[in-house]
């Protein structure tokens, strides 16, 4: 992909399962890469030539700050947003008004916050937001609020964003994957990713899990010179779970003559 090499990204979630990988994908393709996360021992195990580490609480508005002020003090410029940190705090119907706002805070307002602070940079370097949505963005699903209306509004954000921010020379899309093996995957299953598989075969057509790099290759390519004409569009990694929409991947018609 072009125009990747000697830029420089910030990934918030950096730390996660999806986070590393893109910082990888990343790393390997010649860019320099912030990653912030409140995870700091998991963060810092990242740390390599190229690959610096920020503690950050998208909760504080001074960590937003000194991030930016940081990776401009190490990198000198600022290219990529890639927002892949999440809330996944959720109790459905019982979800108390405190829960709600911490949730939206992270999932929402906090990269909002990222891009006031990073936004002079990315309008000079002509530089790109990756924003993340979901398959839940789109569907209901039982005993779950919090995270899918955050979802949904993400991809609203990645609109208005697209729109107020082209002037500026900034292209702002999302991704929404379908099951990939992630941190909250590997905590429900105590790591057992064959079960994760199974269970999640029914409702994608190619009848597994992503892997946390095929959703990273989709975020590249929107940071990418190759997608410079696309923007306010969100990209769904999802083995084909968007198409299937309320059908299953088993046929339907022959259970009901069996």
């Amino acid at each position: 992909m072009q125009g990747l090499e000697h830029k420089v990204a910030i990934v918030p979630g950096g730390a996660t399962k999806i986070g590393q990988a893109i910082v990888a994908a990343f790393a390997a393709a010649g860019t320099r890469v912030v990653v912030a996360d409140i995870n700091a021992e998991a963060g810092q195990a990242l740390e390599r030539d190229g690959i610096t580490f920020r503690k950050c609480n998208l909760r504080e508005d001074a960590d937003i700050g000194a991030l930016v002020a940081d990776t401009l003090e190490d990198w000198g410029r600022i290219d990529f947003l890639v927002n892949v940190a999440c809330s996944y705090l959720d109790n459905g119907a019982e979800s108390t008004r405190a829960e709600w706002l911490e949730a939206l805070d992270v999932n929402i307002v906090g990269s909002v916050m990222l891009m006031q602070a990073a936004r002079a940079e990315l309008a000079r370097n002509k530089g790109a937001i990756v924003n993340f949505g979901s398959i839940s963005a789109r569907v209901a699903q039982t005993g779950r609020w919090v995270y899918p209306v955050s979802k949904a509004a993400i991809l609203q954000l990645t609109r208005n964003q697209a729109m107020d921010l082209a002037p500026d020379g900034i292209r702002v899309n999302a991704v929404s994957p379908g099951w990939t093996w992630s941190n909250i995957m590997d905590e429900l299953t105590g790591g057992d990713r064959a079960k994760t598989d199974t269970v999640a075969a029914p409702f994608h057509l190619l009848g597994r899990t992503a892997h946390p790099e095929e959703v990273a290759s989709a975020v590249l390519f929107l940071c990418s010179d190759d997608a410079s004409f696309i923007t306010g569009t969100d990209i769904c990694v999802d083995g084909g779970y968007t198409a299937m929409g309320p059908e299953r991947a088993e046929a339907a018609i022959p259970q009901l003559m069996s």
